[in-house]
């Protein structure tokens, strides 16, 4: 029975840190004012977290199985990602919008899978460096966007 619960543990803390980090990154989308928020980000984290721990409990159950890739689940969430994501870019007028939404979307599926693989340490450094792209590089590129539009005109 303790296994058990030990067991139980290790997955809801696998879980709940996927959960977590994903609602810092969606947290950054809502201060931004973008469709995709904590909601989404949380559950696209727990999602790849849930894929991988079932990828890693089939590794552990069929070890000896012939034919068997562990490799087959994570990157079919990676294609899974890129579908959900290819629906959130639209093209308006000459502008083309959603591209880091998807891109968010698409990196914090892996902050979840590392999550749900128990790289805690690879979650949270990808969590620190994708908000530091989303937020400072901002600063960065809005006087880049201004010069380009004085090139335009």
């Amino acid at each position: 029975m303790e296994q058990i619960y030990i067991q139980n543990s290790e997955i809801f803390l696998r879980l709940a840190v996927a959960v977590v980090l994903g609602l810092v990154v969606g947290a950054e989308r809502i201060l931004v004012h973008k469709e995709a928020g904590m909601k989404t980000h949380a559950l696209v984290a727990m999602g790849a977290a849930v894929f991988a721990l079932i990828s890693e409990e089939l590794v552990t159950k069929y070890i000896n199985l012939p034919g068997l890739n562990p490799t087959m689940i994570p990157a079919q969430i990676v294609l899974g990602i890129g579908f959900l994501g290819a629906g959130s870019i639209m093209l308006r007028g000459e502008r083309l919008r959603g591209l880091t939404t998807a891109t968010g979307l698409w990196v914090v599926a892996g902050i979840g899978m590392a999550s749900g693989l128990g790289f805690y340490g690879l979650a949270l450094i990808a969590t620190v460096l994708t908000l530091l792209v989303l937020t400072l590089v901002y600063f960065i590129e809005k006087p880049i966007r201004k010069i380009s539009e004085d090139i335009e005109q």
